[in-house]
């Protein structure tokens, strides 16, 4: 962590006596991911990882918990190391709570969620540590961790956006909860959320909601440049098919995807999908836990002709 401090410590120093903003300067210091020096050049491209993690899902288990949140720093290291200026997590990257583990009806029989049993302590903290590493990475971070609302008998599944100055700057609650999660586990989310980095704006969506095409097509009316889908595949037949359904929303709104999911082999691909729905970066299929870099930008020939003409069309149809 010295090292990145340094690092941050010569960023500002080089940026106050060149007038330069601190992403500009940083391109002196960071190399791409083949090796060479950042360009000079003005940004036109932001780089985004996305990530694939192990996922545990008993949050009782404080050496379990504790793990997994040290493979997610290590993960965000790694992206930070490759310049990337964002790294997005799957749902379930510190823990994915099991609806066995925490059944009152339990271990056998799902029933009320009793939260009392999670380890409160050691999630708390471990996201704490997370939210002050991306401020010494100067890297912005989402990263999903259950949210417990005040007054709420039940939490929210949810997704924090952590800035590069090691804050959090939104959260984003699941809104399409599974019957499990809504019956026994979750309070819903209820809107949209969005966020810029470095001029780039991004949609949330999170669990059941990568089964909802409004949902994206609602992001594409906020104008979004992308959407990060955090997805936890549960090892259940038939999941696979996120990865269709989300390149399918990338290439019909004309924007970015990063998906996200658990480090498994045989699941989904995590990557990064461009605004025609091909990859653009993905993980290793191998269950090895990774990161996928890519340089997200705005296709001026295809993406905004081919939103006007949708926008014009649908008020057309009165869709």
């Amino acid at each position: 962590m010295t090292a990145h401090r340094n690092l941050k410590r010569r960023v500002r120093a080089r940026a106050a006596k060149t007038g330069e903003s601190y992403l500009a300067a940083l391109r002196h210091f960071r190399t791409t991911p083949t090796g060479d020096a950042m360009p000079e050049q003005p940004q036109t491209t932001l780089r985004i990882a996305v990530a694939q993690s192990t996922v545990r899902d008993d949050p009782t288990d404080a050496d379990g918990l504790r793990a997994s949140a040290a493979q997610v720093r290590r993960l965000m290291t790694d992206a930070a190391a490759a310049g990337a200026r964002l790294v997005h997590f799957t749902e379930g990257a510190i823990c994915f709570p099991s609806k066995y583990v925490l059944s009152e009806l339990g271990p056998d029989e799902v029933g009320p969620a009793d939260w009392s049993r999670a380890d409160w302590a050691v999630l708390d903290d471990e996201l704490r540590r997370i939210v002050a590493l991306a401020g010494e990475l100067a890297i912005w971070t989402v990263i999903a961790a259950v949210h417990r609302a005040p007054g709420s008998e039940r939490p929210h599944n949810s997704l924090y956006v952590v800035s590069d100055q090691g804050a959090v700057a939104a959260r984003y609650d699941e809104r399409t909860l599974s019957n499990t999660k809504l019956t026994y586990m979750y309070t819903p989310g209820s809107r949209p959320v969005t966020f810029d980095v470095d001029g780039y704006r991004f949609g949330l969506a999170l669990g059941m909601d990568a089964h909802f095409p409004e949902l994206f097509t609602e992001y594409e009316r906020l104008d979004v440049d992308g959407v990060l889908v955090s997805y936890e595949t549960g090892g259940v037949p038939g999941r696979e098919t996120v990865a269709t359904e989300v390149r399918g929303y990338a290439a019909a709104n004309s924007y970015w995807v990063g998906l996200a999911v658990p480090a498994e082999a045989g699941a989904p691909f995590a990557g990064v999908i461009g605004p025609r729905g091909e990859w653009s970066a993905a993980c290793p299929a191998d269950g090895v836990p990774a990161i996928a870099v890519t340089d997200v930008h705005r296709d001026d020939t295809v993406g905004p002709l081919a939103r006007d003409w949708r926008r014009r069309t649908r008020g057309r149809i009165g869709v």
